[in-house]
């Protein structure tokens, strides 16, 4: 299988991004365990397609309310990603969830992720 734009944008710069923006990013828990799933081989195609492009409205630059807008900066980013989450929520499973508790206590202590 290739690996889309949007697949290899989302690897490069997701945690980068999250370990930067982590104390303003509600719901860090779910977004990282979104990002699991996406990359997951047991994933359908469909579900990694709607959560890879969520995943990317996080990561790049171009939102409709820009990041750094205090309070408000991520609302269209989470809104977004719970929307896909909804559709594709039996496909996160306990597995994502935990890596993603355990990644988010690592980039809170600054320690190393491993993707």
């Amino acid at each position: 299988m290739a690996v889309t734009a949007d697949e290899f944008t989302v690897k490069e710069t997701f945690f980068p991004k999250l370990a930067r923006s982590l104390a303003r990013v509600p719901l860090a828990d779910e977004l990282v365990a979104a990002y699991y799933a996406a990359f997951d081989r047991a994933t359908p195609l469909k579900a990694k397609g709607i959560l890879i492009g969520a995943l990317a409205y996080f990561v790049l630059p171009v939102d409709t309310i820009p990041d750094f807008v205090l309070g408000l900066g991520f609302t269209d980013d989470m809104a977004v990603l719970l929307t896909a989450f909804n559709v594709v929520r039996t496909h996160v499973t306990e597995d994502h969830r935990r890596r993603a508790r355990e990644t988010i206590t690592r980039l809170r202590q600054r320690a190393p992720i491993s993707a």
